[in-house]
């Protein structure tokens, strides 16, 4: 089994949730700056706290790249949140997580890590998944507005290079739960900043806690997850296996919000699985 695999299937798990989470805070039509402000408040707290309890906060120029990758999970979060409000979560919930396809190729061009038949043929099934998933009608005979196709392939272009900022740090000696930790210390003051720039004050909102306190909580769990599965394993295959998540999320977002299912999505998600087992293998 590849090193570090059953780390990554504990934070596909805990990703899953978290896109749930987002679901639901859309549907409540939570302001989506004002959700990721308040994430970022007990995420950042969260994360440096558990380091510091934990021994794990060493800083170091390698961690930088933590912070790199928290301006651009910012981005990444950010749109994905904002295309929900246009697409369905079974829909979206897919495109953005089969981000591992850009983080796997570029792992692979620049990390130089292993190039296989088993891994162009994962890369090959998970870019006819995005297609399919693309193609299919998100409410009925309504298909995905614009805006929300371009936000989540925005969204999932930032987060696959934050997750290649994340290997480089770990391959270059950064401590993960270090990383995590730079990531949430950017991730929150640009959250904070461009909450306040937008109208000049800083304030919670009641509600909002809700969302995102357990929002932040099950990413805290699946970061430090991640991480420490990449310290042990190649990123061209733990990442893809960290954003197994959407499968789950696409099931439950049709039972629970009663989103169309048709025959294109279920096409799609089965070959998303197809990739996803492929990487796991290779």
């Amino acid at each position: 089994m590849t090193p570090g695999l059953g780390l990554a299937a504990g934070a596909m798990i805990c990703f899953g949730l978290s896109d749930l989470i987002y679901k639901r805070a859309a549907k409540a039509n939570v302001e989506p700056r004002q959700f990721i402000m308040q994430q970022a408040w007990v995420f950042c707290p969260g994360i440096t706290l558990y380091a510091w309890l934990t021994g794990t906060l060493h800083l170091s120029l390698p961690a930088l790249w933590g912070a790199f990758a928290g301006l651009f999970a910012l981005a990444g979060f950010f749109n994905f949140i904002r295309s929900l409000e246009g697409g369905a979560v079974s829909t979206n919930a897919p495109i953005f997580r089969l981000n591992f396809t850009i983080t796997a190729a570029l792992a692979i061009l620049l990390l130089g890590e292993a190039v296989t038949s088993v891994k162009i043929a994962a890369l090959s099934c998970a870019l006819i998944a995005v297609w399919l998933l693309l193609a299919e009608p998100a409410n009925g005979s309504m298909r995905p507005s614009l805006e929300s196709l371009i936000r989540v392939l925005a969204a999932t272009v930032a987060i696959a290079l934050a997750n290649l900022f994340y290997k480089i740090g770990l391959s270059q000696g950064a401590v993960p739960e270090t990383m995590v930790a730079t990531q949430a210390w950017v991730f929150c003051s640009a959250a904070t900043f461009f909450g306040w720039l937008e109208k000049r004050r800083l304030r919670a909102v009641a509600r909002v806690w809700r969302y995102s306190a357990s929002a932040a909580l099950v990413m805290v769990v699946g970061y430090v997850l991640m991480l420490h599965g990449l310290a042990r394993g190649p990123a061209s295959v733990l990442v893809p296996v960290t954003q197994m998540g959407f499968v789950f999320t696409a099931v439950v977002g049709v039972l629970m919000f009663r989103e169309p299912f048709g025959m294109r999505k279920r096409v799609g998600l089965a070959v998303a699985i197809a990739a996803l087992a492929l990487f796991a293998v290779s």
